[in-house]
């Protein structure tokens, strides 16, 4: 009883939103440009802070080249053949590098210094600033500081805790997409060793619902376009996305688009600054007058995007009555399922009211659609904004619909090119991190392995939490992210966590879901992209696959921070040796020399033929894509698949808004390297709300007034407090918010159909002035 009295006392102390406090807000002019000379003195100047300049511009110097390591941030590819000397990298690269090679540390004399509920009242900014972890810790039921444990003894307990559960499926295993292949397939195979598929991982947040629609359509949950082909295509659409800030090495990607005469559509409810124009940081005759990108932007309403596609593909079967040759009827008969179906219901509708639905003015919709009608060769790109949301796999879907249509799948200048966040989530799920496997893939494994794989579906992320909630899972491992803070619902997500008996985070820095935990809880720190990882056969180099499928080597340079680091594979590694009583694995023997683990890899995942020879290639290789290539067999019809989908149909009650969360530009996932959002003109403040002059005017509101966010859900409501309004170029009913801050409002279920992802862009909310 005492034990629980002190723990009710700590949980109440123990916070798991950040602080409701407001830190100095300055406003300034929304610039016309992005990169250019301010985005390389905000690089140096994070390198010079963190770690120091004369060694990071050495480390910088190594990032994202062929005989280097690749970026810890985004999954952006590198150019298959030169690359930039010294300068392969972008502005928030350097930032997300800096922070894992600084100087600070977060050594065990920093935890019997600081209480856990203690540093949960910081900020997720000030979190991440303590630095690197450097020895593993554990933090035992009724305590409220981490102690060190030895790794013997951190194994031990991970696998006292699995093999006391009454089944495998009372654990859950989280995965980052910063993990490299070779750990992922170890993790993967260790899992499925104990006897679950319960692999969520941050795909589940992010792009599910563009594997869910692109594997019905093309028949592959990725992208089909290479970075050649923004040199051949006609039109680049660049939809839901903020590459500026998101996906900074995009914008040469688009800018090479325009030097070879192609267009650009950006169509986001913000104007972002990063599709505006672009000052190439690697030319410096581009740093006084930038480059314009988009040729048109559509401020589409937020979830809004099939009601703008169907209109736009209602007005090019107009156009098409015209001027045959517009809608591709050959590459249609010859490659698709579903036209006829798909075009009796695009009849249905009423281009002007789906304009109007869309927000959008009818002048900019037919200007759309004339560059649309001009090109054979179209790219459509997206992000968030179209995965998040109830009906994201429809938004995808129709995204596919569009380019069918255009007969712009599969040749070079077109295609898909949904834009990957983590670097080597796409990687993660090649090799099997999937909570919903294959069979042919479980077959590969047991015939590999010789044991019997689960064959039951896991639990996805949004299960994972109803799971720990209702305490049907009680042990929660997590391989690097931040969970409480990438999640839904943080309040709920906090009590989910708490209910297990272990959590166990592997991880490079400190976050917040190290304070937000289980009755015992053990931090496993491990080595970061830019270290050397040296095991029992010698310095050993891991693998990586980007956006649009090319694996290759990624191995490090810098001394480990610290002698208690060990690597991913190795930490897997000693879990399964912990646990696993028999099993039909070398552990040892694989750790030892990771080309063990790519001979596996190549037996059992189709696409790494001859992967230890080609994987030591400069540059990689690229995995087999049936749609790059017009292949469309592996989908249900053996063709490439129209689809009917149907318009956002959420309700909105009088005074109420739609928000989308969004990333500000000091800001690469849940990390927070600093407080400003340059692009937007706000510094030194993360809790604003983005709000259209007219909704703010029809509540009384000024700018800079402090507001509270009550999101509504199937009648249950939650408040995020303390935002200051920002008047923004945003449309009419709608409103943006920085995450995490906001995850507060989106309820656990308020989710996509199909993919089961957040719907974190379509949150209702209501503002209330506050009186202080």
């Amino acid at each position: 009883m005492l034990i629980q009295l002190i723990l009710i006392m700590k949980y109440k102390k123990t916070t798991a939103q950040a602080p409701e406090k407001l830190t100095g807000i300055k406003l300034t002019p929304v610039p016309e440009n992005a990169a250019g000379f301010k985005a390389i003195a905000s690089s140096f100047e994070h390198i010079a802070k963190e770690v120091g300049l004369v060694k990071g511009i050495g480390l910088l110097a190594k990032m994202n080249q062929k005989d280097g390591f690749d970026c810890p941030g985004c999954a952006w590819p590198d150019p298959d053949e030169k690359r930039a000397f010294l300068a392969e990298y972008c502005e928030n690269g350097a930032k997300a590098i800096a922070e894992e090679a600084t100087k600070n540390r977060v050594s065990p004399l920093f935890f019997s210094c600081h209480k856990v509920s203690d540093l949960a009242k910081l900020s997720d900014y000030e979190i991440g600033k303590k630095g690197r972890i450097t020895h593993p810790v554990i933090i035992r039921e009724g305590q409220d500081h981490y102690e060190e444990i030895s790794w013997e003894e951190a194994f031990a307990t991970i696998g006292k805790s699995l093999n006391a559960l009454k089944s495998p499926d009372e654990a859950i295993f989280y995965t980052s997409g910063r993990t490299s292949n070779e750990a992922a397939y170890l993790y993967q195979l260790f899992v499925r060793q104990f006897g679950t598929n319960n692999m969520p991982d941050c795909s589940n947040m992010c792009h599910e619902s563009s594997g869910s629609a692109l594997s019905e359509t093309l028949g592959i949950g990725k992208g089909s376009v290479t970075l050649d082909d923004f040199n051949h295509a006609d039109l680049v659409i660049v939809m839901g996305q903020n590459p500026g800030t998101n996906h900074p090495r995009m914008l040469s990607a688009l800018s090479d688009t325009k030097k070879h005469g192609g267009k650009i559509i950006s169509i986001n409810p913000l104007a972002e600054v990063g599709l505006k124009g672009f000052k190439d940081p690697q030319n410096p005759l581009r740093w006084l007058k930038g480059q314009e990108l988009s040729d048109l932007h559509l401020p589409v309403k937020i979830n809004e995007d099939v009601a703008l596609l169907k209109a736009i593909m209602l007005l090019l079967f107009e156009e098409e009555a015209k001027t045959p040759g517009i809608i591709d009827k050959e590459f249609i008969e010859a490659n698709t399922d579903g036209y006829a179906e798909f075009k009796a219901d695009l009849m249905r509708h009423n281009a002007t009211e789906l304009i109007a639905k869309s927000g959008v003015k009818e002048a900019q919709v037919r200007e759309a659609v004339s560059l649309i009608a001009k090109s054979k060769r179209i790219i459509i790109c997206w992000a968030m904004g179209l995965t998040q949301h109830k009906n994201a796999v429809d938004n995808i879907r129709e995204v596919v619909n569009l380019l069918l249509l255009k007969g712009s799948i599969g040749k070079k200048g077109a295609g898909t090119c949904p834009v990957r966040g983590h670097s080597n989530v796409q990687g993660d799920r090649t090799m099997g991190i999937w909570e919903k496997p294959p069979a042919s893939f479980l077959d590969a494994l047991e015939n590999e392995f010789n044991f019997s794989p689960p064959r039951n579906h896991g639990y996805d992320v949004v299960e994972s939490i109803e799971a720990m909630h209702q305490h049907k899972a009680k042990v929660f491992i997590a391989m690097g992210g931040n969970f409480i803070s990438a999640t839904p619902d943080t309040e709920l997500t906090a009590e989910a966590l708490r209910q297990c008996d272990l959590t166990v985070q592997i991880s490079t820095k400190l976050n917040r879901s190290h304070l937000i935990h289980g009755k015992t809880a053990l931090i496993l720190p491990c080595l970061g992209r830019s270290e050397t990882d040296i095991q029992a056969t010698g310095a050993q180099f891991v693998s990586i696959e980007n956006s649009m499928g090319v694996v290759q080597q990624s191995h490090g340079h810098l001394h480990p921070l610290s002698d208690q680091l060990k690597s991913e594979p190795a930490i897997v590694a000693g879990m399964a040796m912990a646990t696993l009583k028999q099993t039909t694995v070398d552990w040892e023997a694989l750790i030892g020399n990771y080309d063990l683990i790519r001979d596996h890899i190549e037996a059992t995942i189709p696409g790494f033929d001859r992967y230890n020879e080609r994987i030591r290639i400069k540059g990689g290789f690229y995995l087999p894509n049936n749609a790059r290539e017009g292949n469309f067999s592996p989908t249900h019809t053996g063709k490439a698949n129209f689809t009917i989908n149907r318009c956002s149909d959420i309700p909105l009650e009088e005074g109420q808004l739609i928000m989308m969360s969004i990333r500000t530009h000091d800001q690469y996932n849940t990390t927070i390297y600093g407080l400003n959002d340059r692009y937007r003109g706000v510094l030194n403040e993360r809790r604003v709300v983005f709000m259209n002059e007219y909704d703010i005017a029809q509540r009384g509101l000024k700018k800079l007034d402090a507001v509270d966010l009550i999101s509504h859900f199937n009648g249950e409501t939650r408040k995020a407090e303390k935002f200051l309004v920002i008047p923004y170029e945003i449309p009419q009913g709608c409103a943006a918010t920085y995450f995490p801050e906001t995850n507060v409002l989106v309820a656990l279920q308020n989710k996509a159909d199909i993919s089961n992802t957040p719907a974190s862009k379509t949150v209702v909310i209501s503002v209330e002035k506050r009186t202080d």
